[in-house]
């Protein structure tokens, strides 16, 4: 009889646990919205959460499986997400109905994670004053004026490859270009010398790594933020900060601390934090922390340098696959250099468009955030549907699947950069191109890491020629583990010195 009760009790919790499980699995069937059926404890995500499938390969699945569909919804573990195909749909998301989906639904651990209240990631009440306050960091004025150092950290990179590359060996160029916009940022945003290039051991790119180094702590820490953010949250009473967090707080801190006290004004990010610091009053009813300011250097110094580095090498890899477009393209370079007398300044970048066209492709193939996180703030009822989703519903916008798609471009896997002439990019629709989003919520620093991806790749270009090696992969397969998209083995290259003209 004991035996019995107990297999009984098991028998109850085993259903429990199923029903928990399953308790949300016909919503989207209730809204008459189609997908794949979910798994009990993982939904439709067992495959990336095992690092089987990276989640822009995932979603490009979902994508083409329901090829017809505008919408279509899949499961987080039990939590729904909406993919929204439709181009017009999606505008409607990211801009004309903008203010009904201003959140981008991150979860921000204030005691686990210090610096996850950066811009990226905060709720709209804050987002909006840092968003309007940090904008003008990111004008057209002030790349103007940070172009000389993004050039001479460009020139320390051509003497970083000239000493690499006479060694004759394969050479990795994500490591090679995450060196080079690591010291760009440094320079440019926060007045400090990385030394990523000249120094080895450079403590910026040791932690630059570390962001975004999977260890198997890491991966435990984000699948309980993920199962259970609730106790992930209450963690940060008993785990200590992370590395990551330490020295970005101290380095920070320390920076505005050093410049408060001998009075030096560069105008640059530092300083704009500086100005919120001092006048918390323009930022309403929430408080200004210091945590608060300190994230929003992180993000900056973290999307800047990852961002930018990734776009250079897989440009440079498709360049290697492709010589009559790298010789295109050197050959515009060369004719700018020799109509200004190789003054390089930051108007000539402009009239670089075939530069403009590989940069474009590039993005277009290799987009580096594979997908697009929205909230709604309210119930909202997409135009043209019956499909009606509630408050605080989670969409997401496939870019990677829509840039991949060959309805919208023929060939996704033929790197074309002529796909970007100016009757070409009229005739698609608008939300079919969307490296840095759309909309208020864009990324505020796309301008910023344009300019210091041309300029690196330029100079590079101009100093040597790109080459595949036996170590290049070939194909291109991108890494389940990581959050961005890079590809699983690194980009392996042979850089090879050539004459300028």
């Amino acid at each position: 009889m004991e035996s019995f009760e107990i297999l009984c009790g098991i028998a109850v919790v085993i259903l429990f646990l199923y029903y928990f499980l399953t308790s949300t699995f016909d919503f989207w069937k209730s809204r008459g919205v189609p997908g794949p059926q979910p798994i009990p404890g993982f939904g439709n995500f067992k495959d990336v959460m095992f690092n089987k499938i990276s989640s822009g390969d995932y979603l490009t699945k979902i994508y083409n499986t329901y090829k017809d569909e505008p919408l279509v919804g899949i499961f987080s573990i039990k939590t729904p997400i909406l993919i929204i195909k439709d181009p017009n749909l999606i505008k409607d998301v990211l801009i004309k109905d903008f203010t009904k989906f201003a959140d981008r639904g991150l979860p921000i651990f204030e005691k686990t994670e210090p610096l996850s209240q950066h811009l990226f990631s905060l709720e709209p009440k804050r987002w909006r004053p840092l968003r309007t306050n940090l904008s003008p960091i990111f004008t057209s004025g002030k790349l103007k004026e940070m172009f000389s150092l993004m050039s001479e950290c460009a020139d320390h990179l051509i003497q970083y490859i000239e000493k690499i590359s006479s060694k004759n060996e394969p050479i990795e160029c994500r490591e090679l270009s995450a060196k080079y916009t690591t010291d760009v940022i440094g320079n440019c945003a926060f007045g400090i010398d990385m030394n990523a290039l000249s120094n080895e051991e450079s403590e910026f790119r040791r932690m630059g790594r570390k962001v975004f180094a999977l260890t198997w702590t890491r991966i435990l820490r984000i699948r309980i933020r993920q199962i259970s953010p609730w106790l992930y949250n209450m963690l940060g009473y008993v785990l200590p900060h992370t590395d990551v967090t330490r020295f970005f707080t101290r380095v920070i801190t320390e920076n505005m601390d050093y410049r408060e006290t001998n009075n030096i004004i560069r105008n640059d990010f530092i300083d704009i934090l500086r100005e919120l610091k001092k006048h918390p009053d323009k930022f309403g009813d929430f408080d200004l922390t210091d945590n608060l300011i300190t994230s929003q250097a992180f993000v900056f110094f973290i999307a800047g340098f990852e961002t930018s580095s990734t776009t250079i090498s897989n440009a440079l890899y498709e360049l290697a696959l492709n010589q009559n477009i790298q010789n295109s393209l050197r050959k515009e370079i060369n004719e700018v250099y020799v109509k200004y007398d190789g003054d390089l300044i930051y108007d000539n970048i402009k009239k670089m468009s075939y530069l403009d066209k590989v940069f474009k492709e590039t993005l277009r193939k290799y987009p580096v955030v594979t997908f697009l996180m929205r909230q709604s703030i309210t119930s909202y009822t997409f135009d043209g549907t019956k499909v009606n989703i509630p408050e605080g519903q989670k969409v997401w916008i496939p870019v990677y699947a829509i840039h991949r798609d060959p309805s919208i471009y023929p060939k996704p896997d033929v790197f074309d950069p002529e796909r970007f002439n100016d009757d070409t990019m009229q005739s698609r629709h608008p939300m079919s191109y969307l490296p840095f989003g759309d909309g208020p919520r864009n990324c505020i620093g796309s301008r910023f890491a344009i300019y210091q991806s041309k300029v690196g790749l330029l100079k590079i270009l101009r100093n040597y020629k790109i080459e595949t090696c036996e170590k290049t992969p070939i194909p291109y397969v991108n890494d389940p583990r990581s959050f961005i998209l890079a590809p699983k083995d690194g980009l392996y290259l042979k850089i090879i010195k050539i004459n300028q003209i």
